[in-house]
């Protein structure tokens, strides 16, 4: 009996650390919030600086589902840097009760950096799609336009044009080359006609492009391997004409995504810091065609 229980307990203590080890890994990666997604809406406005200089930008990093840890360690501090260059202040917040009229009125653009899951209650939804008609700028990156966003109708039709459908695995990580579409708009002008970049590629069930949005970038397939594999199963994920960046106006306001930026390394590419400032410059309304502009 006595070698049973000793047998039991550590039979225990191994489920234990195992338990805390996986509870760990979950936290430490990000994929907590995919396996339980959180719910959680605020409903007190964080504070914002009376003396907040204008203009401003709201840098908005919630994650009620997968928290990409590296692209927001990596990414914060490159749009801070861009913003103070084009002479914007930044606020940053993870609370989203700031989307409320009055709020969101202070600032000239909204950056969800990656920002992911159920992350409004209705008022506040109704709060970004007025500012948005009225006007104001949005940039949207990477996990901005996953599947955790799939039961906004709204934002799906208005600012991604189609539900994420999924990224590659095996590998999961490929290099593959990048197109500019369009040479003349502010975030591709300073970009080669062409470059390799390292990415989680994303695919879409439409193509924005079918439902008028202005494409700025897309990736050529025939350079990666465009399928999901895993578990002994392959998925097919070729969309054929594949944009990965593009613009489009809702209302009087502009919206600006790029489905770039999964690992941290990228954000220290010229490339992305080209794209993502040009990004801003035209979604603040400071730049390039497209929408009314918002910001003298």
């Amino acid at each position: 009996m006595k070698m049973w229980k000793k047998v039991l307990v550590s039979l225990a203590v191994v489920l234990v650390l195992f338990v805390l080890g996986s509870v760990g890994f979950l936290k430490w990666s990000g994929a907590w919030g995919v396996f339980f997604p959180s719910r959680v809406h605020e409903t007190v406005a964080p504070a914002i600086p009376t003396d907040l200089a204008e203009p401003a930008v709201l840098l908005f990093t919630k994650t009620n589902s997968f928290r990409h840890v590296e692209a927001m360690d990596a990414g914060i501090p490159l749009w801070n840097r861009l913003a103070a260059e084009q002479g914007f202040a930044v606020f940053a917040t993870e609370n989203g009760a700031v989307f409320n009229p009055d709020d969101l009125a202070r600032f000239a653009v909204v950056i969800f950096h990656n920002a992911t899951g159920d992350m409004f209650d209705e008022d506040q939804e109704s709060a970004f799609i007025d500012y948005l008609d009225g006007g104001g700028g949005w940039i949207g990156t990477h996990a901005a336009g996953d599947s955790s966003h799939a039961d906004w109708d709204w934002y799906i039709d208005s600012l991604i044009g189609g539900v994420f459908t999924a990224h590659t695995m095996g590998p999961q990580f490929q290099d593959a080359r990048l197109v500019v579409e369009d040479a003349d708009h502010p975030a591709t002008r300073n970009l080669p006609a062409e470059w390799i970049h390292s990415e989680e590629w994303y695919s879409w069930d439409a193509n924005p492009r079918d439902s008028g949005f202005r494409i700025l970038v897309s990736v050529d397939e025939s350079t990666y391997e465009p399928y999901q594999r895993i578990f002994g199963s392959e998925r097919d994920l070729r969309m054929g004409d594949h944009p990965i960046v593009w613009t489009v106006c809702v209302g009087e306001g502009r919206a600006f995504y790029s489905a770039l930026g999964h690992a941290g390394a990228a954000y220290a590419t010229p490339e992305m810091e080209a794209l993502l400032g040009g990004g801003l410059a035209w979604a603040s309304g400071r730049e390039g065609p497209g929408c009314d502009p918002i910001v003298d």
